[in-house]
């Protein structure tokens, strides 16, 4: 229960402190360099994904950093295990990065703010034609030189097993040319999920796979490349 306490009144912190930098990361000047205006806009971000980590008591192992190219953007392929994957992901990736997040989280305060400047993209799944429009936006975004990072269960597995992968983000990588990168992420659920939603510390690793380029390996079908990108995590 205390590490459950301490947990929350650090992020509790955390997100007055994001609320008071936003501002400035607003006025950031609009020709600054793509990558440049991303690493200094992803620095509050990044810090707030490791400080939530480590309030926990986790260790992080990470590997194959080395696979992430450094001054391009990649569309991220990452299982979905706990509501702490995306603080792994900004804090460890050492890349910035944004999500194809569920329209529910813009109901959210402040954290909506913070993720139009981390040029996140909204989906209502809910909704075919918004869906196609998200799936524009993203395509955009990656073509414009931005990072993104799609879950393709579409939802928590709360645990180690994999759920089903929906092939309809996959258009993000086919319709953009960027290079996919998989990602395995482990051990999150048992900070959280696990333990009927007390935080518990965890080992937790996050495992980078060499960049898959779908137009070099003759995969432009969605729903093709969504198979051999999960089959790549399973492993």
């Amino acid at each position: 229960m205390f590490r459950t306490l301490y947990a929350a009144t650090r992020i509790v912190a955390g997100v007055i402190e994001a609320k008071l930098k936003l501002p400035a990361v607003k006025k950031l000047p609009k020709e600054l360099p793509v990558h440049e205006r991303d690493r200094k806009m992803h620095q509050f971000p990044d810090y707030f994904g490791k400080m939530m980590i480590g309030c926990t008591g986790s260790k992080v192992t990470v590997e194959g950093l080395e696979n992430i190219p450094k001054d391009q953007s990649v569309l991220f392929v990452s299982n979905h295990q706990s509501n702490f994957d995306i603080p792994l992901l900004l804090g460890y990736l050492n890349k910035p990065i944004g999500f194809i997040a569920k329209m529910e989280i813009t109901k959210l305060p402040i954290v909506p703010g913070w993720m139009e400047q981390m040029h996140c993209v909204f989906m209502d799944r809910s909704d075919r034609r918004q869906s196609l429009m998200a799936i524009k936006d993203g395509v955009e975004k990656l073509k414009n030189g931005h990072s993104l990072v799609i879950f393709p269960e579409g939802t928590r597995s709360k645990g180690s097993q994999m759920g089903e992968f929906k092939s309809g983000s996959l258009h993000l990588a086919t319709k953009s040319g960027v290079p996919v990168i998989p990602i395995r992420i482990e051990g999150t659920y048992n900070i959280l999920e696990a333990n009927g939603n007390r935080i518990k510390p965890a080992n937790v690793t996050l495992k980078v796979f060499p960049p898959v380029y779908p137009e070099q390996i003759g995969m432009t079908d969605a729903k093709e490349l969504t198979n051999y990108i999960k089959d790549i995590i399973e492993q």
